[in-house]
């Protein structure tokens, strides 16, 4: 769990270009004229000044934009990650505050659909690639087969890196994914191996105070509301100041119709009822 979440921040730090974080620096750039390689990487000199370009890997700064305005938007279900939209901070263009968990949805869940139109193919393959080996991996259920073919599938990818980020992006945790499938062969499903349940499971018996994991859902008013019609029983918290006087178009009521005979149980005796009339 903590390979992925360094990964991810490797890679997120990367393609964002954060300072600090990022990978494509000055020294990677000067190292890459050393050897020799990655000519289109290389420091642009103008008389005796040197400046670092923006990467084909790297976001630009509007699209950095709308992919951090993307991600302030996103929302999960209760207990499915935590509010990721609070460690965005857009006019700064860099992230804060994630948790291991949060570095977990976010790999496998928004990345590969907040990049696909921002960045080129060529940089979007491989890591949607790397999205899906984490996905693979952290199944419930592997198979011996299956394992296999990720052993050979996270080569691929690194080797598909090398071709796109500077060595100095190649850190010991981007190595260590090479040997999480034979970790799998050799312990089994990662599930039954990380912290993240038991990290839910201590938080619910001994810290007794108001959490996003014991408080009531959002949408739960504690009690079931007393309605003649199974359709209409579930508890809601409305939104905003009530509206009075207001009415229903005959668009709305025919689709509250629809929705009512299509649903509710309570309705299929009358319905028969009623095509025993029309026989």
């Amino acid at each position: 769990m903590h390979v992925e979440k360094n990964v991810f921040d490797t890679l997120m730090g990367t393609i964002l270009d954060i300072e600090g974080k990022t990978k494509d620096t000055i020294k990677a750039r000067l190292d890459l004229e050393k050897m020799g390689i990655r000519r289109g990487l290389w420091m642009k000199r103008d008389s005796h000044k040197a400046r670092r370009d923006l990467a084909f890997f790297s976001m630009k700064p509007n699209d950095k934009k709308e992919f951090l305005k993307f991600v302030s938007t996103v929302k999960f279900p209760d207990g499915y990650a935590s509010n990721i939209a609070r460690c965005v901070n857009v006019d700064g263009g860099r992230f804060t505050g994630l948790k291991s968990l949060d570095c977990h949805v976010f790999m496998q869940r928004l990345l590969p659909v907040g990049i696909r139109h921002l960045l080129p193919v060529d940089v979007v393959k491989p890591i949607v690639l790397l999205s899906r080996f984490f996905s693979q991996l952290s199944a419930k259920t592997l198979r011996r087969t299956d394992v296999n073919k990720l052993r050979h599938d996270i080569v691929q990818v690194l080797c598909k890196f090398e071709m796109i980020f500077p060595p100095a992006f190649f850190t010991s945790m981007i190595h260590v994914m090479v040997h999480l499938p034979e970790e799998a062969l050799l312990a089994g499903p990662v599930n039954y191996r990380w912290m993240y349940p038991i990290e839910r499971y201590i938080i619910i018996p001994y810290l007794y105070v108001d959490t996003a994991f014991n408080r009531p859902q959002r949408n739960n008013d504690g009690g079931v509301r007393n309605a003649q019609l199974s359709v209409f029983c579930q508890s809601a918290r409305p939104f905003g100041e009530p509206v009075r006087g207001e009415a229903f178009s005959k668009h709305d009521m025919e689709v509250a119709h629809w929705f009512v005979l299509n649903n509710c149980d309570e309705i299929i005796l009358y319905l028969d009822e009623h095509e025993e009339m029309i026989k």
